[in-house]
């Protein structure tokens, strides 16, 4: 199984890289973003609290994204892998997610760092803020979620080079240049592999 976590800050291109990513090696892609705003716009009770929460720049609980991965990988067990969009965004959560994987049998294969310069990020940020009329993309809250990445995400990235598991991509050059280096980098580990 060929499980992917993508990663870096707000803006650099998870969202997007995933789709492609997706369509390439057909993997059930998990984005927590789309989960919450699903809940969000549904008004359930997950969704209030997330709401509340990411309003503030704040991360949604461990607790609740671990459960809400579980009941993912459980009901999709006849998957090829699975892509990881905005999860893990803690150590803790990196740990919860290779205990949760253990426990299937699985673990991560590859952690895909998109790396871009902030400014480029803001730039992103704000206009997709406008483009979607996102409530998480206003200067003010993406001032503090990008204090909040560096605080609390940005310490996955030693985790994973612990692992050997990280590759960092530059995600500031076109969307067509950054999925060929990301195609590269995952055809090379499928090829190993074997």
């Amino acid at each position: 199984m060929l499980n992917i976590v993508i990663f870096g800050a707000p803006g650099c291109g998870k969202g997007t890289q995933s789709e492609l990513i997706v369509g390439k090696y057909h993997l059930y892609h998990i984005s927590t973003g789309s989960v919450l705003r699903t809940e969000m716009e549904k008004q359930t009770e997950l969704g209030k609290s997330a709401k509340e929460q990411i309003e503030k720049g704040h991360l949604v609980s461990d607790d609740l994204m671990i459960k809400m991965l579980a009941d993912i990988l459980e009901s999709n067990t006849n998957e090829k892998g699975f892509i990881f969009d905005g999860f893990p965004r803690t150590i803790a959560q990196g740990e919860a997610l290779d205990r949760l994987l253990r426990s299937k049998n699985e673990s991560i294969t590859a952690v895909l760092n998109l790396d871009v310069e902030e400014e480029i990020l803001i730039k992103r940020l704000l206009k997709r803020g406008e483009a979607q009329s996102r409530c998480d993309d206003t200067p003010e809250t993406i001032s503090k979620r990008l204090e909040v990445y560096k605080a609390q995400t940005e310490p996955l990235i030693a985790y994973y080079k612990k692992q050997g598991k990280l590759f960092t991509i530059k995600g500031d050059k076109l969307v067509e240049d950054v999925s060929e280096n990301i195609r590269e980098t995952l055809d090379r580990l499928i090829y190993q592999s074997k």
